[in-house]
């Protein structure tokens, strides 16, 4: 049976929802965090097969030394970026966010200040 991603609406959280084709569209669907109805779908990523040599290349390729990137947050968050894209597996929303926020200029040290819960429970 199919797995659907959807977002709620009213919580903003996402959920899975399994059901078969014929049900998709007929079947109301409710948020499991607050049951609220109102929610979208969520268009997944499409995966493409590549072999870590394939992946590890292409970084290579965009970032060919590493050298500065502690002074630059800006580069750091542009490699962090590339680095989730090809490894082609889903990354958590806190990882979004710190990688936003090194686009956005903000160091490092700034960001796990503010964020101090980030990486808990990783051990």
């Amino acid at each position: 049976m199919p797995t659907y991603d959807f977002i709620c609406n009213n919580c903003e959280k996402r959920f899975d929802v399994f059901m078969t084709f014929s049900e998709y569209g007929n079947k109301p669907v409710y948020c499991e965090h607050c049951n609220s109805g109102n929610v979208r779908r969520r268009m997944t990523k499409v995966r493409i097969a590549r072999s870590d040599e394939s992946r590890m290349e292409s970084m290579a390729d965009d970032f060919s030394g590493f050298d500065g990137l502690e002074e630059d947050p800006k580069a750091l968050g542009k490699m962090m970026r590339k680095v989730g894209r090809e490894m082609g597996e889903e990354v958590p929303p806190e990882f979004e966010d710190v990688v936003d926020r090194l686009e956005a200029g903000q160091s490092p040290e700034e960001i796990e200040s503010s964020l101090p819960d980030l990486g808990a429970g990783d051990e």
